[in-house]
């Protein structure tokens, strides 16, 4: 199998890549405008600027027949999803938590 072949089903998703990096990186923007929100708005420009640096890296990839630049796409993938996934545990999690104490504040307030 050649690289450009390993590359394919990414190379054909490279226009997602590159779209959902960019709305990443403005809704950190976006994000930063707020108080609450400047502490974590880093986090989604942080994962847009991987999205759009694995998008141009699996393009080399393709488009060159470029081992290591496919190396790169998939490592900054394997680092998206590791953050995504992070963020995902924490916050069902944090809503676990969440309903639980209202349930419990819940359950106070019908005993009082």
């Amino acid at each position: 199998m050649t690289i450009r072949e390993i590359a394919a089903p990414l190379y054909g998703a490279k226009m997602w890549l590159k779209l959902v990096g960019v709305l990443m990186i403005i809704y950190g923007v976006l994000a930063a405008l707020s108080i609450i929100g400047l502490i974590v708005a880093w986090l989604p420009i942080w994962t847009g600027v991987l999205l759009f640096q694995a998008a141009k890296a699996i393009e080399q990839a393709h488009e060159a027949e470029d081992e290591p630049a496919l190396l790169t796409a998939m490592n900054k993938l394997k680092t998206y999803f590791t953050i995504t996934g992070v963020l995902a545990l924490i916050g069902l999690i944090f809503a676990a938590v969440t309903f639980f104490v209202g349930g419990l504040a819940g359950l106070a307030n019908s005993m009082a």
